[in-house]
């Protein structure tokens, strides 16, 4: 039960795509992860995505559009939607999401991050 400073947290992350666990409850994991560039086209059976991002602002693709999220700014991805974050220059974002979750979801690849550091 002791706070937990974010900016303190996502400094300590020097690289991108590759998310921290902060904080659990529930069965749900509260992450942090830095975005650079374009990631993977993908989708989860069964869990839900929330990102929020605290700096930056990262562009979620859906195969139909494009949503801009920005600082202070909040974007929920349903289960089984198809979807790919992209930042442009980096972004800094918290997630909330399943402790089941797996980063790339239904792709295995470079990026997937089967075992999460906690920090």
């Amino acid at each position: 039960m002791n706070k937990i400073n974010i900016n303190e947290k996502l400094g300590a992350i020097n690289d991108y795509w590759n998310p921290r666990i902060i904080g659990e409850l529930n069965q749900q994991y509260v992450k942090l992860v830095k975005f650079k560039d374009e990631f993977v086209w993908h989708h989860h059976e069964l869990e839900d995505e929330l990102f929020l991002v605290f700096k930056g602002v990262m562009k979620m693709e859906f195969r139909d559009r494009t949503e801009i999220v920005g600082p202070g700014e909040m974007i929920i991805v349903p289960r089984g939607v198809e979807h790919r974050p992209v930042a442009e220059g980096e972004v800094h974002v918290m997630l909330f999401e399943p402790a089941t979750t797996l980063n790339t979801g239904n792709v295995q690849n470079e990026r997937t991050r089967e075992k999460l550091e906690r920090i």
